[in-house]
């Protein structure tokens, strides 16, 4: 007789939690090999050193435990029972939420595993998830690892490659699709769907710093604020909405403060623990041409430039306000400012949707300016790239796009 094929709608929510938590710790540990082969993969994908991948890895895996994911699901439906109440008891209108159906995540071309979060929320929705993976397959090879937690998981948590919004065609029967990507592939992709397929899109956004007159006039402080900046900037190559793209110091224009030479040499330390991977020759230019355009304006006794020998990043102080930043691999803008208002307004003026904003202090007309900037994370420096497992990425909700609400008029 052939057996029950096993569904996500038989297990309690508790379960599914610990089942994604423990094939996370497994992830953690660098020596785990479905990580190793993964590894070596996502580099060869990404052109990212194997220290940065790594890096990566233990951001996303290490905060994934039971109690995490438990608490970031409670704070959005009241708590994981109320993903049971209405499955344990089909047919009867008495329960609180219902899995949205069948879910599709597309992942993200150069954020390292952005996809995977959406798609194990949603699985504990007990939704059917599907996720158009990159050629690393690495989303493929974690589902593997949730299979051998329970069988289950090999029914409802399925990865296919993905090669683009060219296939955004297939994208058919879905109740919800999620991608993430620039946003001219997110409209292609949404252009393509049923007009009652629940879209959410995660396009291009960009992430600053904001440094206050009190911290720079903090000595001891200081060195921290500058490695951890120097982190921000050169991780994934400055390429993640995440990634520390321009820096704000609340000082007058002039001469640069003791601060900026000595993000220089953080930088270069940080390059160090995080080595540049394949930079492949237009990466090469637009970083060469960075620096060539920062040393005219120095030389006519404007701003200041700092890079090394190998042109291997470039920080500019006090470029012109007029133009955006650079947006190249490991470049940042170093801009003067009076008040918190005068960042927001450049970020407004060069149309810079904010992710996260990182302060030197939680002082109160800086977290509002980043507000205002549309930011949804404010944060300490050097903790830019490790946004918690439980945060509203975009300012979504984590779990509530996957279920559907149950009204009890019976």
């Amino acid at each position: 007789m052939r057996s029950r094929r096993k569904d996500l709608r038989q297990i309690r929510a508790k379960r599914i939690v610990d089942c994604i938590s423990d094939a996370a710790h497994r992830w953690a540990n660098a020596d785990f090999t479905p990580r190793v082969r993964a590894t070596q993969a996502v580099a060869e994908r990404t052109g990212y050193s194997l220290p940065v991948v790594e890096y990566a890895f233990d951001q996303l895996f290490l905060p994934l435990i039971a109690e995490t994911l438990e608490n970031s699901i409670a704070s959005e439906i009241g708590s994981l029972s109320a993903l049971d109440d209405f499955i344990a008891r089909p047919g009867k209108p008495d329960g609180h939420a219902s899995p949205i159906g069948r879910v599709c995540i597309i992942s993200s071309r150069t954020t390292i595993g952005v996809g995977l979060l959406p798609a194990l929320y949603a699985l504990c929705a007990k939704c059917d998830v599907t996720v158009k993976d990159r050629q690393d397959a690495l989303v493929g090879a974690f589902f593997g690892t949730l299979a051998e937690e329970d069988e289950a998981f090999a029914h409802s948590a399925r990865a296919q490659s993905w090669d683009g919004a060219r296939n955004a065609s297939r994208l058919t029967g879905f109740d919800v699709v999620v991608a993430f990507g620039t946003n001219r592939a997110l409209q292609a992709i949404r252009g393509t769907l049923p007009a009652d397929t629940q879209f959410v899109g995660f396009g291009s956004r960009a992430s600053a710093g904001y440094v206050t007159a009190e911290s720079l006039a903090q000595a001891e402080t200081l060195e921290a604020i500058a490695a951890g900046a120097a982190r921000d900037l050169v991780l994934f190559e400055t390429e993640g909405c995440l990634s520390l793209h321009v820096l704000f110091l609340e000082v007058s224009a002039g001469l640069p403060p003791s601060f900026v030479p000595m993000l220089a040499r953080h930088i270069e330390l940080a390059n160090a623990e995080f080595p540049i991977g394949q930079r492949d020759r237009s990466e090469s230019a637009r970083v060469a041409s960075v620096r060539k355009t920062a040393e005219f304006r120095a030389s006519t006794g404007h701003g200041a430039v700092y890079s090394d020998a190998a042109c291997s990043y470039v920080l500019e102080w006090d470029p012109p306000t007029g133009e955006p930043p650079p947006l190249a691999p490991r470049c940042l803008a170093v801009i003067p400012v009076c008040n918190p208002q005068q960042a927001a307004s450049y970020l407004r003026q060069h149309h810079l949707r904010l992710e996260a904003l990182a302060c030197s202090q939680r002082r109160t007309d800086v977290l509002e300016a980043g507000s205002d900037a549309g930011g949804v994370r404010l944060t300490r420096f050097g903790e830019l790239q490790r946004p918690p497992a439980g945060a509203h990425h975009g300012g979504r909700p984590r779990i509530g796009d996957f279920i559907r609400w149950i009204d009890r008029e019976i």
